[in-house]
């Protein structure tokens, strides 16, 4: 391992950052110090808002113009505060580079990779067109994607969301900056690709000597790969420490409650009375078949193969695998999305296998679904409550919004929204409000069958605790049977009583969740088990190391 340099990479002293508003000037930083060495991983943490990717953003210039800066941030002993466009430019890719969330927006979908990596090489003069197309293979080699030669001509749309992140990782690496700064890499990872990642990132830190400035709320990661840990509350740094002490001894109570608030795998033995699992089950899938059609005479591409499994009243299954593995198009397939090619699948008494929509129709009011983003299905021209109101219009045969109110603020106060949030457009409500929302138009009909696909993945780790604290109490007091489709393991072991692993369309192993998690016998689902971080960096490398030993199976 390198050990880090003595010089700092990165030297941020007594940083303010305001944004003009037409309400006024929105303080985002307040007075943030901190640094970085080379062949260190300093991990900035805590919740939307609190200004941590903001810290990061002034490191390349990257804040909009409205933006006003006080303070210094040294970059490989150039201060950038102040620093005019073309000078900005000469820093980026050569002193500092940047690793998106979302890899998807951040390349080009017109233009190949190869020619998007070479484009930032002969920007800075230094390849001839050659030159770059050899250097591009290389860091396509570099970062893990296969048959470099090969791919380096394909679109990004050819590759999955992983291989997209080494891509955008590869362009970071190019000009070989002294400084990567990662803002929450692995957020829209699956937990496998994840820690793919992860053991690529430690690998530049240790090889390389790149010093790296990680964004995230997760604290698994933090835990996996830092170094150094400081927590950012309200634009100010709360806590600074090595990454063991901040997790032995947090001396914050904001850092405790974050970590309080993280899921873990603790292995909880959930099971329906006998009663429940003798009644007519809510859906049964036998040998389910399902497949999309293939394009210019191509053969149709099997999603689901022959997966079987129950879902009792009152019973939540927790769906899990992979990008890739059929689960939500099974989630689909049973609110009518998305047909049925062979076996049988029956919702709610009606087999889907051919089912005409008219057919279907009546049994929509007895299905409710919470998406992974609230903010895409909600309509931003209507209120919350007008949104929350719409199933009962269709469904209960209300003729208006207003006639709706009273059963829409019993939804709000169900989920703990005050019911003056329903005035408020969902651009007005925070990540976790608007997933509260959410349950409450998903409960407003009393379904017998609520589809959660990935709810809580976008979440703050302390909002997606609360907002998983409220479905679990909703579902008891309701009784709703629950598909609840996630790659999270910890949070399938908080709320399921049944566990299926679908791996390629196929499954790779089913059963009460404590028999699943707990004693697993496919090596594939040991692999999701081992691949999930903890927030804990002793029992981390220990859970790295048997990760390590299952990619061998």
């Amino acid at each position: 391992m390198a050990a880090p340099s003595d010089a700092p990479a990165v030297e941020i002293d007594d940083l303010n950052v305001s944004f003009a508003t037409d309400a006024g000037d929105v303080h985002a930083v307040r007075g943030v110090t901190l640094d970085v060495r080379r062949g260190e991983v300093l991990a900035i943490v805590g919740e939307s808002g609190s200004g941590k990717t903001v810290t990061a953003r002034t490191i390349l210039g990257l804040l909009p113009e409205s933006a006003r800066t006080d303070g210094t941030v040294v970059l490989d002993g150039t201060d950038v505060v102040g620093l005019d466009k073309k000078a900005l430019r000469e820093v980026r890719g050569t002193k500092a580079a940047m690793i998106f969330q979302e890899p998807s927006t951040a390349l080009n979908p017109v233009y190949t990779v190869g020619w998007q990596l070479a484009e930032g090489l002969r920007a800075h003069g230094k390849y001839t067109k050659a030159e770059a197309k050899a250097r591009a293979v290389e860091m396509l080699g570099r970062v893990g994607i296969p048959e470099p030669e090969r791919r380096v001509d394909d679109y990004p749309h050819q590759f999955s969301g992983g291989q997209k992140q080494r891509i955008v990782i590869a362009m970071a690496l190019a000009l070989d900056p002294t400084v990567i700064v990662a803002d929450e890499p692995t957020t829209a990872l699956d937990v496998t690709v994840q820690a793919e990642i992860l053991e690529l990132l430690r690998r530049l830190r240790d090889e390389d000597g790149t010093a790296i400035v990680l964004i995230t709320h997760n604290m698994g990661v933090v835990a996996d790969l830092a170094d150094r840990v400081a927590v950012m509350f309200n634009g100010e740094i709360v806590e600074t420490a090595t990454a063991r002490d901040l997790f032995a001894a947090p001396q914050h109570e904001y850092t405790r409650k974050l970590l309080a608030a993280v899921p873990r795998l603790e292995i909880t033995d959930r099971r329906l009375p006998a009663a429940e699992t003798t009644v007519e089950p809510v859906v049964a899938a036998e040998d389910l078949v399902i497949e999309y059609a293939g394009r210019f005479g191509r053969a149709a591409f099997r999603a689901v193969d022959r997966v079987s499994f129950t879902i009792a009243p009152g019973e939540v299954l927790g769906l899990v695998g992979e990008s890739g593995s059929g689960k939500t198009t099974i989630g689909r397939a049973i609110a009518g999305l998305t047909p049925v090619a062979g076996g049988s699948l029956r919702v709610l008494g009606t087999e889907m296998l051919g089912v005409r929509e008219r057919d279907f129709r009546p049994r929509r009011k007895d299905l409710g679904f919470v998406f992974q983003d609230p903010a895409t299905s909600f309509n931003p021209l209507l209120t919350i409550a007008d949104n929350v109101a719409e199933p009962l219009m269709v469904h209960a045969g209300m003729s208006s919004a207003d006639e709706a109110r009273p059963r829409v603020d019993e939804l709000l106060d169900a989920v703990q929204l005050p019911t003056a949030y329903g005035e408020r457009f969902p651009h007005e409500l925070s990540g976790g409000q608007r997933q509260r929302a959410s349950l409450a138009r998903a409960l407003a009909l009393n379904p017998k069958l609520l589809i959660a696909d990935e709810p809580t993945s976008a979440l703050d780790v302390s909002v997606q605790a609360r907002v998983l604290e409220l479905f679990a109490e909703l579902q008891e007091r309701f009784g709703f049977a629950t598909l609840f489709i996630t790659h999270d393991l910890a949070v399938v072991d908080m709320l399921a009583h049944q566990v299926v692993v679908l791996h390629h369309g196929t499954i790779a192993e089913a059963g009460p969740t404590a028999q699943v998690l707990g004693a697993p016998n496919d090596p594939y689902t040991r692999r999701l088990i081992a691949s999930l971080p903890v927030p804990d960096p002793e029992e981390q490398a220990a859970r790295r190391a048997a990760w390590q030993a299952t990619r061998g199976e």
